[in-house]
């Protein structure tokens, strides 16, 4: 039998391995359950006790030899393999989706980015807001309808005398926290998002997200306010675009006024989407009301302010072409890719 483990010996070392099959063979011939080296294992029980010493620690160390060649063989011909198919140059190319911010955060970005410009800073706050920030402090008394149910996301009080809170419904509590905060000279732009209990459509949404901005300083006036909004109108739109604000009302804001502006498509010459007025609207706007300056303690002889708001999807959804607000919401890959 030592003879035969000698032969094997010499067998294992001549034994030539350049391939995946010629692995296989020699794990069969040598290693498997009915190869040699087990045959002979079972061989050994029949060895006399005074022979079984010398041919048990040669069976080993031929068996020991057997699996290191094995493993060695293997390392080489599996690394092979991944060498050529690494520079296998008939391959097809691999192509691979790259990420990128959604088209509302683009837009807001952008919205951001022309406002610090010209010096304004960013706040924010929080999305569940508490009544006197949201309405009491912006000088909208208890009946205005926007405190009603049917406009406004209330949370349920846990106690009576509690205080009510709400998902905020402009990011305008913002601006009465920073002013609370700090004394003027103020100048922010506060992104974030909205909700307001509207029935979905192609136009409405119960969330979206809003930039309001806010300006207080001695001496600031409605001129200053048309300024930064025109500024803001030819950067993001074209030199091209025109503005022009109407007279409206906001019970923060005195006085008030709606922004529009030409429309880009038309030129101001009158289409579907202007509904042949040549006119957009963009947002509200309007001199700080001299009752939000009470409430955040700022004397309004002293101080005056401008402050203005726009929602994110409306503005995105004007300049790319976009018919219906539910697209930004849906994740459809179709939609998201063309941004």
């Amino acid at each position: 039998m030592l003879s035969t483990l000698i032969e094997i010996e010499k067998e294992i070392e001549e034994f030539s391995i350049n391939n995946k099959e010629e692995l296989e063979n020699y794990r069969i011939k040598f290693l498997s359950r009915n190869g040699q080296l087990s045959k002979l294992f079972d061989d050994l029980k029949q060895v006399s006790k005074e022979e079984k010493p010398v041919i048990g620690k040669k069976l080993n160390e031929v068996k020991k030899l057997a699996e290191s060649k094995f493993e060695e063989k293997k390392t080489i011909v599996e690394s092979g393999q991944k060498k050529s198919e690494e520079i296998d140059l008939t391959l097809p190319g691999r192509t691979f989706s790259t990420g990128r911010e959604h088209i509302l955060i683009q837009t807001l970005n952008e919205f951001v980015k022309i406002f610090r410009e010209i010096g304004f800073k960013v706040a924010e706050g929080p999305e569940i807001e508490e009544e006197f920030y949201n309405f009491d402090a912006l000088n909208t008394p208890a009946h205005h309808p926007s405190r009603d149910l049917q406009d406004t996301f209330f949370i349920s009080k846990t106690k009576k005398d509690a205080k009510q809170y709400l998902l905020r419904t402009h990011t305008s509590p913002v601006q009465v926290r920073t002013m609370l905060k700090n004394q003027p000279p103020i100048r922010i732009v506060s992104p974030g998002k909205v909700f307001r209990n509207e029935t979905v459509t192609v136009k409405n949404y119960f969330m979206f997200h809003q930039v309001e901005g806010l300006y207080v300083d001695k001496n600031v006036s409605m001129r200053d306010l048309k300024g930064a909004l025109s500024y803001f109108v030819r950067r993001f739109y074209g030199k091209d675009i025109k503005t022009r604000f109407r007279p409206s009302f906001f019970p923060f804001t005195e006085p008030s006024a709606e922004l529009d502006i030409t429309c880009f498509l038309c030129k101001g010459k009158g289409c579907k989407t202007c509904k042949e007025t040549g006119w957009i609207e963009l947002g509200g706007c309007g001199m700080v009301d001299p009752n939000v300056f009470k409430a955040v303690g700022y004397d309004p002889e002293f101080y005056s302010g401008y402050a203005f708001g726009m929602g994110i999807e409306r503005i995105a959804m004007m300049k790319y072409g976009i018919k219906d607000i539910r697209l930004f919401y849906q994740n459809d890959i179709r939609f998201l890719d063309q941004f």
